[in-house]
């Protein structure tokens, strides 16, 4: 017996001296823990896109462009309303855009109660989706940097390049100035598109006025937006952007027969001479303002970022440039949404 026992003892002294020896570290015997240092981990890019009803393929066209010409990790942040959510989760599920990584966020328009002045002139811009950018810091809670984009956009760069915009101190965003392109100035000029306060802000309001703001000012588009959450938040600039939309609402400070529509104005207040600059390259637009006038194929072909900002939209007809859009469209699987062409 005594043998027996000996001989279990040595038994177990050389296993656990084996084990000592050919131990393999727990945290590789996880699979779960992440083995790269924080320096190492890839940066998630969030971008965040609005998927309205009767426009669901224009955000899934930007999403197609933008996951397309990228390595970078991007996540995308679909906002909607509640009963449309279903249809966008499905398009992207039983597409190509399945592999993508996304979440879908819903806007409750019960937020703008009280804040949207009623304008029969052009109703489409008085959709609650129009005024998401207003609410970011509300719908996207973890991230420092925020890219949002209008839906009507396709992206031909690497969108790594806008992500990596520079914001100076103290700046919560940053834009495109309308007065930046050369390329896109005989566009404005030829359609008599405003690029200026004066076509933003009814400057016969004492309120108006009172901002000390030149109407000359060159104002900036807010289709593509860098922004910073933390100067975001510090600088309460949901709260002031909710109060011009109230006191539009009191006294019509600005509407959509001018030329920027309801959610520009308010940001053209509130970041007045408070905001950095967008690579113009990186913000293409006016492609919807006229059915006729046409950039350089060249031109085109160089630039980062489309946007068909204007009433031709390049899922309707008639509109320009369709044929750089429709590249990245992908058909409805519901047959829900359809292109509209001469032909259709």
């Amino acid at each position: 017996v005594n043998q027996i026992l000996l001989f279990l003892l040595v038994l177990t002294v050389c296993a656990i001296l084996y084990n000592k020896v050919h131990q393999v570290p727990s945290v590789l015997k996880n699979e779960t823990v992440d083995l790269e240092s924080p320096e190492e981990m890839e940066e998630e890019i969030p971008v965040v896109i609005c998927a309205a009803a009767g426009r669901m393929g224009a955000a899934v066209a930007a999403i197609s462009s933008i996951y397309s010409n990228t390595e970078a990790n991007v996540l995308f942040y679909i906002v909607g309303l509640k009963n449309t959510i279903p249809h966008i989760r499905r398009w992207i599920e039983n597409s190509k855009l399945k592999e993508i990584k996304f979440k879908i966020v819903e806007f409750n328009p019960m937020v703008l109660k009280g804040k949207i002045r009623q304008d029969a002139s052009r109703p489409e811009l008085l959709q609650p989706l129009n005024f998401v950018r207003f609410y970011l810091p509300l719908l996207i809670q973890k991230h420092e940097k925020v890219i949002y984009l209008d839906d009507d956009i396709i992206v031909q760069g690497d969108i790594q390049e806008l992500y990596d915009t520079k914001l100076a101190p103290g700046h919560a965003a940053a834009f495109s100035d309308d007065c930046d392109l050369p390329s896109t100035h005989e566009i404005v000029r030829s359609v008599g598109m405003q690029n200026t306060y004066m076509g933003f802000l009814d400057y016969r309001k004492q309120a108006i006025r009172d901002l000390g703001i030149s109407p000359s000012t060159c104002s900036f588009n807010p289709g593509v937006i860098v922004a910073n959450m933390t100067e975001w938040k510090h600088q309460r600039i949901t709260k002031q952007l909710e109060k011009w939309m109230q006191r539009n609402v009191e006294e019509n400070l600005y509407s959509s027969t001018l030329g920027g529509g309801v959610a520009t104005s308010p940001m053209l207040i509130v970041f007045h001479g408070k905001y950095s600059t967008i690579n113009p390259m990186w913000h293409v637009r006016h492609l919807g303002w006229s059915p006729d006038t046409r950039y350089s194929e060249h031109f085109l072909q160089e630039a980062k970022l489309l946007h068909w900002n204007g009433r031709y939209k390049p899922w309707d007809y008639p509109s320009v440039h369709t044929d750089l859009w429709e590249n990245w469209f992908i058909p409805d699987p519901s047959g829900k949404f359809k292109l509209t062409r001469p032909d259709s």
